[in-house]
C-alpha cells in the first residue's frame, strides 16, 4: 500500500527521523513545493496538512498526497506545463482521486459492490434501534452491522449506504415519503374492514418496508405480496423479513447468506409473500384486492396492467414521483406521458392532482372500468391518488365524463371547466372581464383534466379512525385537513385520547367504532365475500358517503392581494367569506389557498373590503379601492358606488 496510507500519526511521522539533527524533506510532497526544513516545523506540517484531511476506511487513514503520482494538470493557456495535483490513494484499487467528497463515494462504491466486507467508518452516525432481534453470530447480523437499521411505524429495516441515491442503489429509501407510506396503510386498513382478507400486493418492494407495515400491523386481516424485478431487493426484503420476525411465504426458500430458521426461533408473527417479477407480469398474473404502484417517476406504464385484474370495489392507489412534468417544469414529458397541455399557474398542484386522476381513469376506462376518487394528495415530492375500482362499461363511461378541458385566463387566472358541447373558443364562460377589457386572446386551454370531486369525506374519517388506532400522530393534521377540504368547511374540533377511539367528532359528525367484527357500513361478517346484490348496496352507500361537490381548484390570498393595504389574518379572512354565504376552507395543496364557491372577482371584493392601509400615504388609494367595493350577497354580485 502507499505510505500515505496509515493508522496513527506516529506511523506518518515514522517515514522520516524527526529526532536527527538537520533539515529535513517532506516524505508526501515535492521539494518544490515544501522546502526541507527542521524537525519542529516538518511536525507540524504533516499533522496540519496530510494528517487532518484523512479519509477513514477499514481503521486505515488516507492521507493526502503531494507527490507526482498522478498525470499533470494541463494549465489553462494549453501548453505542456502544468501543475501536480493533490490526492488520495485507495487502499481497495490503489487509484488516485483528487476530491475528499469524490473519494469518499468511490469507496461507497466499493462497498455496495461487495469488493470489501467493512463499511466505511463515517457511518458511525447510523442508528441501530434494535440490533438485538436478530441472534447475535449468524451472517445476518454480521451483515446488519455493515448496514444501517432504520425503524419506522414499528418496522426495522436495513438500508445499504447509498439508499437515497436511486440511481446508483435499487434498495432506495426515502425518509421524505413517510406521511405517504402512512396514507397508504390507512386506505389499506379500512379497505381491511370491509373485507377479509385482503390480498394486496406492493408492486415496487424496494427495502420492503411498506408490504411489512402492513403485514405487522394488520397481521391476519390482510394477505401481503411483496414483488420486486432486483435481485438485490428480493434478497434484502427477505433479511427484512427475518429481522421483523416476519415469515416469507410463497415457498421462497432462503438465500444463500440467510439462515434458515430453526424449530428453537420464535414463531413468527405474520407471513408475505416475496416475489422476484415485473410489475406488469405479476398484476396480470394474479388478481388483488389492493394494489400499490409507487416506481421511481411516472406510473403510467403500470396502470394499465393495474386495472386488469383488480377485484371488484377494490382500490387502486398511485404515488408519481416525477414533478419536473406534474408541477409544469417540463410540458414536453407532460404531454407525452399524461397526454395534457397544462401550465404553471397558482394552483398547480391541484392541477397535477387531477392530471394524474384523468389518467388514471382513462385507464381503468380501457378495462371497462370506473372509479371513485377516494383521495388524492400533491405534497412537495410526490403526488398521490387513490381510487376505488367499479366494474361495468356503464361506471366507465360515468368516470370518463368527468373528463374535461379547463378554461385558464393568463392575465388574473381565473379558471373554470369548459362544458360538454361549448365551443373550443368560447371564452364566455369565464366569470372574469379580461377576455373583453384586453386585446387578444387572454385564455388558454388545458387539460384533459378530472372535474369530479378529489376526496370521500366517509373514507377519509375511517382513515383517521385508522391513524388514531395505530397512533400516528404525524399524519393525523393532513388527514383532517383533508376531511374539512372535502366538505368545504373550516377545522373543527376533533376528539383525541382513549375516549377517542369509541365516539369520534370529526367535521361535526360522530363515528362510532365497532365493537365486534363487523363491516361498518355493510353489517356483515367481513370473512364473507359480498355476492352481486351486497355489492350494488355497497355502491349506494358508498355513494351517499362521498363528498358533496367540492369547488374546483383554489385561489391564493398572497397572489391576490392589493398593493397599499394590508391584508387580514388568513383564519379571519376565512370567516369574513362564510359570514358571506360562501362555502370556503383552506387547503393542503397551499398554506396560503383558499378554497371557496366564490369566483375570483367576488373573493378580491371580500378581501379589499376587510383590507387595511398600511401607512398614510395609502389613504387615497385605499379610499379608491373601498369605492370599487363589491358588496357580496348570497344570492350573487352586486356593485355599489360608495362615497
Amino acid at each position: 500500500r502507499h505510505i500515505s496510507i496509515q493508522t496513527q500519526l506516529d506511523g506518518l511521522e515514522l517515514l522520516v527521523d524527526l529526532n536527527g539533527a538537520g533539515r529535513k524533506s517532506c516524505p508526501l510532497c515535492p521539494e518544490e513545493k515544501f522546502k526541507a526544513c527542521y524537525s519542529h516545523k516538518l511536525r507540524r506540517h504533516l499533522q496540519n496538512l496530510h494528517w487532518k484531511v484523512y479519509v477513514e476506511f477499514e481503521g486505515q487513514r488516507m492521507c493526502i498526497c503531494h507527490l507526482p503520482c498522478r498525470n499533470l494538470k494541463p494549465s489553462p493557456g494549453g501548453d505542456q506545463t502544468g501543475r501536480h495535483v493533490a490526492h488520495y490513494h485507495c487502499i481497495v484499487c490503489s487509484s488516485t482521486i483528487a476530491r475528499k467528497t469524490d473519494m469518499i463515494s468511490h469507496l461507497k462504491r466499493h462497498v455496495n459492490k461487495g469488493e470489501t466486507e467493512a463499511s466505511f467508518s463515517g457511518s458511525s452516525e447510523m442508528l441501530y434501534d434494535e440490533p438485538g432481534t436478530v441472534k447475535p453470530g449468524t451472517v445476518l447480523h454480521q451483515k446488519m452491522m455493515a448496514y444501517e437499521i432504520m425503524k419506522e411505524l414499528g418496522t426495522n429495516v436495513q438500508l445499504l449506504p447509498n439508499h437515497t441515491t436511486p440511481q446508483k442503489s435499487d434498495t432506495y429509501f426515502n425518509r421524505k415519503m413517510k406521511s405517504n407510506r402512512q396514507l397508504v396503510f390507512c386506505a389499506l386498513a379500512v379497505l381491511a374492514e370491509e373485507r377479509n382478507p385482503v390480498e394486496c400486493l406492493d408492486a415496487f418492494g424496494a427495502t420492503g418496508i411498506m408490504g411489512l407495515q402492513w403485514a405487522k400491523h394488520l397481521r391476519g386481516m390482510v394477505q401481503v405480496t411483496i414483488s420486486d424485478i432486483s435481485d438485490a431487493c428480493v434478497k434484502m426484503i427477505r433479511e427484512n423479513c427475518q429481522l421483523n420476525h416476519i415469515g416469507v411465504g410463497g415457498g421462497a426458500s432462503p438465500g444463500p447468506d440467510e439462515q434458515a430458521p430453526s424449530a428453537s426461533d420464535a414463531v413468527p408473527i405474520a407471513t408475505v409473500e416475496v416475489a422476484k417479477m415485473d410489475a406488469n407480469v405479476m398484476m396480470h398474473l394474479r388478481s388483488f384486492d389492493y394494489i400499490h404502484l409507487d416506481p421511481f417517476g411516472t406510473t403510467v406504464n403500470y396502470l394499465d396492467a393495474a386495472f386488469r385484474n383488480v377485484r371488484n370495489l377494490g382500490i387502486v392507489s398511485v404515488t408519481s414521483t416525477d414533478t419536473g412534468s406534474l408541477y409544469s417544469k417540463s410540458p414536453n414529458v407532460t404531454l407525452r406521458h399524461y397526454g395534457c397541455h397544462i401550465v404553471r399557474t397558482e394552483y398547480y398542484k391541484e392541477l397535477a392532482a387531477r392530471m394524474v386522476v384523468a389518467t388514471v381513469a382513462r385507464a381503468a376506462a380501457r378495462c371497462n372500468k370506473g372509479m371513485e376518487v377516494l383521495l388524492a394528495v400533491a405534497l412537495e415530492h410526490f403526488v398521490l391518488v387513490v381510487v376505488r375500482v367499479l366494474r361495468g362499461p356503464s361506471q366507465a363511461d360515468e368516470s370518463t365524463k368527468r373528463l374535461r378541458q379547463l378554461i385558464h385566463c393568463q392575465w388574473c387566472e381565473e379558471r373554470v371547466f369548459l362544458k360538454r358541447g361549448s365551443l373550443v373558443d368560447d371564452n364566455s364562460q369565464l366569470p372574469c372581464h379580461c377576455h373583453g377589457s384586453m386585446p387578444g386572446k387572454t385564455a388558454v386551454e388545458l387539460g384533459p383534466l378530472w372535474s369530479g370531486p378529489l376526496f370521500n369525506t366517509g373514507f377519509l374519517r375511517r382513515m383517521l379512525f385508522a391513524a388514531v388506532q395505530h397512533s400516528m400522530e404525524d399524519i393525523q393534521p393532513l388527514v383532517k385537513t383533508l376531511i374539512c377540504e372535502s366538505e368545504c368547511t373550516t377545522l373543527k374540533s376533533f376528539a383525541h385520547g382513549p375516549s377517542a377511539l369509541t365516539n369520534q367528532v370529526e367535521c361535526g359528525v360522530v363515528i362510532k367504532t365497532l365493537d365486534k367484527l363487523v363491516d361498518s357500513r355493510t353489517g356483515d361478517q367481513p370473512g364473507k365475500r359480498k355476492s352481486g346484490e351486497e355489492s350494488s348496496s355497497v355502491v349506494k352507500k358508498m355513494k351517499s358517503d362521498a363528498s358533496q361537490e367540492h369547488p374546483a381548484f383554489y385561489y391564493s390570498i398572497h397572489r391576490h392581494s392589493i398593493k397599499g393595504l394590508n391584508m387580514p389574518k388568513l383564519n379571519k379572512f376565512l370567516q369574513y367569506l362564510t359570514e358571506a354565504g360562501f362555502r370556503v376552507s383552506r387547503t393542503h395543496f397551499d398554506p396560503t389557498g383558499v378554497r371557496t364557491s366564490a369566483t375570483l372577482e367576488q373573493f378580491k371584493s371580500v378581501l379589499t373590503k376587510y383590507s387595511v392601509p398600511s401607512y398614510a400615504g395609502s389613504s387615497a388609494a385605499a379610499a379608491a379601492a373601498a369605492a370599487a367595493t363589491v358588496v357580496v350577497t348570497q344570492s350573487g354580485l352586486a356593485m355599489e358606488s360608495m362615497a
